[in-house]
């Protein structure tokens, strides 16, 4: 008798449970999730842990909603319930993963502008009314996204790319934000690189820079083809430079970089780990040992970072705070790119 009770229990419980989803699912259908009205309400019930807010956004390239997290606003076109629900979830992982760089965590006070289209024309005429004079330059990129005036453009090219490109540029807008003085080329690059590769756990994501096959494969080709970037050289380079020189020295400078800054976090246990984040807690405070004239101009964002000014920065921070023996340094480095290629493959 007791097991039949417990037998006709369970199937009430199913059956309201049943009824209850069923209802919901019913709820969603109505929804014309199509449209920033029918998506706000949709994005509402989902009950997701990051947002804050949303609201519609009206705008002229397309019908827009505007999401809001702790951290970040994020003004977009994009009407697809799935990779919408993830965005928030998204750049607040990424911030928390910016904020890993760092001794200490800082306060943001305001928040972060994200601007995310749904269409490559709608990124396009964005872009020609924000960047100005310099939209010529940002529509040369091909597939990605770019930051400008403290704001993260990108436009979707699916799911993992887009969110990688976020995750790229998001880093260059927080160091921007945060940092008094500008990283040299190599270490901004290195570091935005660590968030090109992400997963997703329950409403949230993590990221793993042993995961990015793209610049581990670069790594591993430059190495095969005996084309590494001289470690003094790369320390001091402006991608420009690496642009001029072809393909192959772009994909050697960006996947040395990337490499590079693991290695000051990762090798011999983290023995440089220290020594990394003292380097980027005065780069935080304006503390690098620079002359008056270099803490100007390494402080000023009006100025391009040239040539000229990774030159003058890249070594005297590199041997200030990591090592002065770079020849040295740059055997330990070269066997620890050899470790973290070796398992990487090559399709045929």
């Amino acid at each position: 008798m007791i097991r039949r009770l417990a037998l006709i229990f369970t199937i009430l419980l199913l059956w309201l449970g049943g009824c209850g989803d069923a209802s919901h699912q019913g709820d969603l259908r109505n929804l014309k999730i199509d449209t920033p009205e029918g998506m706000k309400k949709y994005l509402e019930g989902q009950n997701l842990p990051a947002l804050v807010s949303v609201d519609v956004w009206d705008n002229k390239y397309g019908p827009g909603l505007k999401l809001t997290t702790a951290h970040y606003e994020i003004f977009t076109t994009l009407l697809e319930p799935l990779m919408l629900s993830q965005v928030p979830g998204f750049v607040e992982s990424a911030y928390r993963g910016y904020q890993s760089q760092l001794p200490a965590p800082v306060r943001t006070s305001s928040r972060f502008t994200v601007y995310l289209f749904a269409e490559r024309r709608q990124w396009d005429a964005f872009t020609i009314y924000f960047a100005g004079r310099q939209a010529p330059v940002y529509m040369k990129i091909k597939k990605g996204a770019y930051m400008l005036k403290g704001a993260c453009v990108a436009y979707n090219i699916g799911v993992e790319r887009t969110f990688d490109s976020i995750g790229h540029e998001g880093w260059h807008q927080f160091s921007g934000k945060h940092f008094r003085f500008r990283l040299p080329s190599w270490l901004d690059e290195g570091i935005a690189m660590l968030f090109e590769t992400h997963a997703y756990d329950r409403g949230f994501f993590y990221f793993d820079a042993t995961k990015n096959l793209g610049r581990l494969g670069a790594l591993k080709m430059t190495l095969q083809k005996n084309k590494m970037i001289p470690l003094r050289r790369l320390i001091s380079m402006n991608p420009g430079e690496a642009i001029i020189d072809g393909d192959a020295a772009v994909g050697a400078f960006y996947s040395q970089s990337y490499a590079l800054v693991r290695f000051l976090r990762e090798d011999d246990y983290g023995r440089r780990l220290a020594n990394y984040h003292r380097l980027m807690q005065d780069g935080l405070t304006g503390q690098w040992p620079l002359s008056d004239a270099g803490k100007r101009v390494a402080a000023d964002r009006n100025v391009p970072m040239t040539v000229r000014l990774n030159r003058a920065l890249g070594v005297l921070l590199f041997a200030h705070y990591i090592d002065e023996d770079i020849e040295e340094i740059e055997r330990q480095y070269i066997r620890f790119c050899r470790k973290i290629v070796y398992h990487v493959r090559f399709k045929n």
